[in-house]
């Protein structure tokens, strides 16, 4: 959870395409467009239900705010699912997901500013216009020096906005920063910059951050990984199927350098890949850092000196701001002690020259949205090259999307303000409440759990915590400093805000209230060390909440959604934490050895999907995302049955309770993605593909298969001794 750059699901992605790191403006999420990349993906210990595609934004400037929304309920019909996008013509038992949703992906048209599209993009597109809506009402008078968080607000939005003011400062407000860099003469002056990265748009080959102690989640703990790279995974340097990919990078570089003013850009570019491509061997693979016992390996200062020599450690911590008493006698959590050793080793042996010249780009990078329009222009060149993205983010985009990185909480209170519906949280809470009942009821049955683990089991699952809507405690930003026409500034002083929040933080008790994602973000996300749920506002919307649907059709969707969220406490990752959030194996030798076949099973039923000729999804990668589908979509049948109290479900145009389930599961993956993007997913994102998600959860259920009359020879069916049950 590594809590700086609030300026990430994501929890948006940012794009800051890689560097194994993620930045929180609406966090968590799907986007990959804003800068300030610090944190690690290992350090989060969040799941979340979408890590994808929100990259993008289509065009609904002009429209008023009442439109999009009519636009969103209408589309799915009088009962809440679009008949019409289903394709008849195909067999549920051979592609459920086409047959629910293959008119509909056949006429849709990715918007040209965008990677992909489906609900998630919709309703963040929605999302973004009425965050637009709020920051123009409060842009319109923007404050010389603003006081209160709403002055702040619109005067971050509309110093940004303001282009002409942009272009005349030009690179003016960089050259203090590059300066700093010029002036490193050694590798201390190098430790203690790259230090200064957790408050500031510099960069350093390690993430710092502060977060519950996976151990004990009561207290916050320094949390250490590695970092370094600006490509979206160690693949896209090592492996030959991303050579061009590399080489497109390696030309951004020089561009960027270029427009900075750089010396030899050219020759710096190169030997930044180099250096690079050095640092991804040593890096560990995405999907071992979903280990989370072998990523907690608790260390002094000491100690990490002798087992990464060649770094000055103490120069970097001491740079980062934590306080100076007692630093060498601090612990800090080693999330990848080989890679970590592996990169001190590299700096250590490589020339000055080339490891500023790697602190100018990325500070360049870093930077570049609040810089003249030349700079994201050429890192849209290499965007297009990487994603296959026609076109260029508006700039208003942009600009709400860098408000957000910067005052992402404080946009939440008003959007909530604005636009959640107070009943919709009380209809969630029925629902979470139905789904938590669902779950203890198949715990209590379940048939290969000895009862000291169940037992057990059932103690988290009572303990299990659920928010909705918006976190219980807004933000207070008293302390940030916004000026009219300081883009630069104004943002470089939301990241040092936002990493003295956290300093502030970090020897006193944990806050259990504080949220990963802001209330406008369309996602959700389970947090282990809480043993909790949270359900930003912006998702409780169609197709996943529609307070006017057909009940099914709301436990097949967001009933969906909680499962799979309740479900991650329990998957490969998440059954290593106890009822109180402590990493502790809990579990029977036994119960572990049955769970873990079972698991394997699964994976092995993923690892044969292939998203394109040759592409194949990573049953190891994706494999807690893929229990939470499974779980998640089988407690929303249970919750739906018990719902019905023993009474038969009714029939809405010719369709039983049980298939509306399926299709409103089905209808919240309808998504289209462009190729490179599949490419990209397939080495980098710990979900499944859409396809996937629909079909693969759906053959292991028994009730599927009668529901659609599934028959041996239609290509999804499973016998039912290879169908696999975990939840």
């Amino acid at each position: 959870m590594v809590k700086l750059a609030k300026v990430r699901a994501t929890l948006c992605f940012v794009q800051k395409h890689g560097q194994q790191s993620v930045v929180l403006p609406t966090h968590i999420i799907k986007n990959r467009s804003s800068p300030v990349p610090h944190l690690s993906l290992r350090a989060i210990f969040r799941h979340t239900l979408m890590l994808s595609a929100i990259v993008g934004t289509g065009s609904l400037a002009g429209q008023s705010l009442a439109a999009p929304t009519a636009a969103v309920q209408s589309e799915f019909g009088a009962w809440g699912v679009d008949l019409t996008g289903r394709d008849l013509a195909i067999t549920p038992g051979n592609n459920f997901f086409r047959y629910a949703n293959g008119t509909y992906l056949e006429h849709l048209q990715i918007p040209a500013d965008m990677t992909s599209y489906g609900p998630f993009n919709a309703l963040a597109e929605l999302s973004r216009t009425r965050v637009q809506s709020i920051l123009n009402d409060l842009s319109a008078h923007p404050a010389s020096v603003a006081r209160t968080t709403e002055e702040k607000l619109g005067t971050f939005y509309a110093s940004y906005m303001d282009t002409a003011q942009v272009e005349r400062l030009g690179t003016q407000p960089l050259q203090q920063d590059m300066d700093v860099i010029k002036a490193v003469k050694d590798m201390a002056g190098f430790a203690a910059l790259s230090g200064t990265a957790v408050g500031s748009f510099q960069f350093g080959p390690f993430s710092l951050g502060i977060n519950p102690d996976a151990k004990d989640p009561t207290r916050y703990a320094l949390t250490l990984d590695q970092s370094g790279l600006g490509l979206p995974d160690r693949d896209y340097y090592l492996k030959p199927a991303f050579a061009t990919k590399k080489a497109a990078y390696q030309t951004y570089i020089e561009k960027a350098l270029t427009l900075a003013g750089w010396p030899e850009p050219a020759r710096a570019a190169a030997a930044i890949v180099i250096f690079e491509s050095k640092l991804a061997e040593v890096h560990w693979p995405r999907a071992e850092l979903r280990d989370p016992r072998k990523t907690y390996n608790p260390m002094t200062l000491a100690e990490l000196g002798t087992k990464a020599p060649g770094f000055d450690w103490a120069a970097w911590l001491g740079a980062s701001g934590l306080p100076a008493q007692d630093l060498d006698k601090r612990h800090l959590i080693v999330g990848e002690p080989s890679a970590i050793t592996g990169e001190a080793r590299l700096l250590a042996a490589t020339d000055m020259d080339t490891l500023r010249a790697w602190l100018a780009f990325h500070l360049v990078e870093n930077a570049t949205t609040y810089l003249p329009d030349s700079f994201e222009q050429a890192r849209f060149v290499f965007t297009k090259a990487l994603t296959g993205q026609p076109t260029l983010t508006a700039r208003w985009k942009r600009g709400v999307q860098a408000t957000s990185a910067a005052m992402g909480m404080a946009l939440g209170k008003v959007y909530v303000q604005r636009y959640f519906p107070p009943e919709n949280r009380v209809v969630m809470q029925k629902l979470t409440t139905d789904l938590k009942n669902a779950f203890r009821i198949r715990l209590q049955n379940n048939g290969w759990m000895s009862p000291t683990t169940r037992e057990a089991a059932l103690r988290k699952l009572e303990n299990f915590e659920i928010q909705v809507g918006y976190p219980n405690r807004w933000r207070d930003y008293t302390g940030l400093v916004v000026k009219k026409g300081e883009v630069y500034e104004n943002a470089r002083n939301g990241v040092a805000f936002e990493w003295r929040y956290w300093l502030d933080r970090l020897d006193k008790p944990v806050d259990r209230n504080e949220w990963d994602m802001t209330p406008q973000t369309v996602n959700a996300y389970n947090n282990p060390l809480f043993d909790q749920v949270v359900f930003p506002a912006a998702i409780l919307q169609p197709p996943f909440f529609n307070i006017k649907a057909d009940p099914a059709v709301n436990y097949g969707a967001i009933g969906g959604v909680i499962g799979h969220e309740m479900t991650h406490s329990f998957d490969d990752e998440g059954r290593q934490f106890d009822e109180h959030g402590r990493l502790r194996d809990w579990w029977t030798k036994e119960d572990a050895e049955r769970f873990q076949k079972l698991a394997d099973r699964l994976g092995a039923q993923y690892d044969a999907f292939e998203v394109l000729p040759g592409v194949h999804v990573n049953g190891k990668l994706t494999m807690g995302e893929n229990i939470a589908d499974l779980g998640g979509l089988t407690l929303a049948l249970d919750a739906y049955h018990a719902s019905l109290a023993g009474k038969p479900a009714p029939v809405v145009d010719g369709l039983s309770g049980e298939q509306r389930v399926f299709l409103g599961w089905a209808q919240v993956w309808r998504e289209k993605l462009r190729e490179e993007t599949i490419r990209r997913l397939a080495v980098t994102d710990p979900h499944s593909p859409p396809e996937a998600r629909v079909n693969l959860p759906m053959h292991n259920i028994d009730a599927w298969y009668d529901a659609w009359n599934v028959q041996p020879g239609d290509k999804l069916y499973l016998p039912p001794q290879q169908r696999v049950k975990i939840w």
